[in-house]
């Protein structure tokens, strides 16, 4: 199985690296921040097929996410693409590695009880290699943060954690 991982910036003119290109590639699912990951295996003839193997949870946030993004940035809001293009360079590289700032936006996302982002974050730092030992950590900030309110979420959040390790197996 070949992993090809591609940036993608948002707006293109607050892209340090310029637009993403999707040259020999198919792809069937668009993310508008940061990494996008194309998994699936390479034909004789150098192209890559898409295949996610996502369970159902998953796949239906992230079409749902998806087909919202484009509708939001298909407005040509200039003030909406800054946001997005903001968010794409708050999670890069700095003194906090991209790993850590995820586990920061999962823990304030739990807080802030918005189950959204919280899918989005566990998927970013699913792609970062959080432990699941990580993952409950960062439940236990959040939850002594944010106070007993939080636990519906926690549990939708582990359910959705254990269906992206299960894309592993």
């Amino acid at each position: 199985m070949h992993i090809q991982k591609k940036r993608r910036c948002f707006p293109k003119e607050l892209c340090e690296t310029g637009p993403l290109y999707f040259s020999g590639t198919i792809t069937t699912r668009v993310t508008f921040r940061r990494d996008i990951f194309t998994i699936g295996k390479k034909h004789s003839e150098g192209n890559i097929k898409t295949k996610i193997i996502m369970g159902k949870l998953v796949d239906d946030f992230n079409a749902y996410r998806s087909k919202m993004n484009e509708k939001i940035l298909a407005s040509d809001n200039k003030v909406m693409k800054r946001i997005y293009g903001i968010d794409t360079l708050t999670y890069q590289e700095g003194a906090l590695s991209t790993k850590v700032k995820e586990m920061l936006g999962l823990a304030t996302s739990m807080v802030l009880r918005c189950d959204d982002c919280v899918k989005y974050h566990l998927e970013k730092c699913f792609e970062q290699g959080v432990t699941t030992k990580e993952i409950f950590e960062v439940f236990s900030v959040a939850n002594l943060v944010g106070g007993t309110i939080v636990i519906p979420h926690t549990r939708r959040a582990v359910e959705y954690w254990e269906e992206l390790n299960e894309t592993q197996n």
